[in-house]
């Protein structure tokens, strides 16, 4: 049984024959990692199962001096934090699209490097990313504290901005449906360290309606719906289920029970990451590291699950940390289990 198969089956409810693994890092430690395995290729080395295809978080064109322009106006300043960066302009000053023209969601900037990554892929899962999907886009855009108040102000506005962005990011996912891929990704922060940013009352209001027309499209066309949402959202997991969803990543450990919430919702929905990149990838030993895997792929090995850390591992983890996670998901050895992708 190959990746991609595995992966389905846990996507659909079943028990696989070992826990599938996908892992991303951010810059500073991709790079130590890279070095020490000698290949930039970090995907393959580690046998990570996804291929991801257009960008999570979104393409960007350099301006110098550390600060990069993405397609809808927004320049991140990445002089400090490096992999996304920070917003340094309000593209929306004033609560109107009135003289905003939105980019081509069909722009082959977001398509052209699909044919090769696929051929490339071997026998990973396929799945098309749209980072900043929602909320994120729209604050980006507006500004956080102006969109919040947007939303008691002048919600006709903040209605309009979210069924725009909704539109383009439809428009984007159709095309990504020509491809013969398995999932759309649509990553969108909405929880906190503890409950929702907008509370529920704001999310199901502005939000709700949006993330339901966008998953439809996906599960219309056949299609897994994979989402990613930082923070403390365990009071929408029945609610995401019921819109579509199929896997929530980056379940972090300190704001979602995790030894509860994988057989709570084994054969419903399915979880990825786990592993706590806030405090045992950082501050743990490779001893701690390891037992800490070990019990995460114990949980999942009746499915539900596929390991990672709870989100794209930081600057901050020691290589030896690293090593401790891939040695322990590489050689799985649970009782029984096959020891990793044929």
């Amino acid at each position: 049984m190959n990746r991609r198969e595995v992966v389905k089956l846990v996507l659909d409810g079943q028990r696989p024959p070992y826990v599938p693994w996908h892992c991303g890092f951010t810059v500073e430690p991709r790079a130590r990692l890279a070095a020490h395995l000698g290949t930039e290729d970090l995907d393959a080395a580690i046998g990570n199962h996804f291929v991801k295809l257009g960008h999570s978080t979104g393409f960007v064109t350099p301006l110098g001096e550390d600060r990069f322009q993405d397609p809808f106006g927004v320049i991140w300043d990445r002089s400090i934090e490096k992999d996304i960066g920070n917003v340094a302009n309000c593209v929306l000053p004033e609560p109107t699209l009135s003289g905003y023209e939105f980019p081509d969601p069909c722009d082959d900037l977001y398509f052209r490097d699909i044919p090769d990554k696929l051929a490339q892929s071997g026998d990973c899962f396929r799945m098309y990313c749209i980072g900043f999907s929602l909320f994120e886009r729209a604050w980006t855009l507006r500004g956080m504290e102006n969109l919040m108040l947007d939303m008691i102000e002048y919600p006709d506005f903040v209605h309009q901005l979210f069924d725009r962005i909704c539109q383009y990011n439809l428009e984007r996912a159709r095309q990504a449906l020509t491809y013969d891929i398995d999932a759309i990704y649509y990553g969108d922060d909405w929880g906190q360290q503890r409950g929702l940013i907008l509370g529920r009352r704001l999310w199901d209001d502005f939000l709700r309606p949006r993330v339901q027309r966008m998953y439809q499209l996906t599960r219309q066309a056949g299609k897994y719906q994979v989402i990613h949402s930082c923070g403390d959202i365990a009071e929408l997991i029945d609610d995401l289920i019921g819109l579509g969803v199929d896997c929530i990543n980056p379940f972090q450990p300190e704001v979602l029970d995790v030894g509860n919430l994988i057989p709570k919702y084994r054969g419903r929905v399915a979880f990825h990451g786990g592993l706590s990149t806030q405090q045992t990838l950082p501050h743990g030993t490779a001893d701690e590291v390891r037992q800490e895997t070990r019990r995460l792929l114990e949980l999942g090995r009746d499915g539900g699950y596929i390991f990672a850390p709870a989100h794209a591992v930081a600057a901050d983890t020691p290589l030896e940390n690293m090593l401790a996670f891939l040695d322990e998901v590489q050689n799985q050895r649970l009782i029984g289990r096959h020891h990793g992708p044929a």
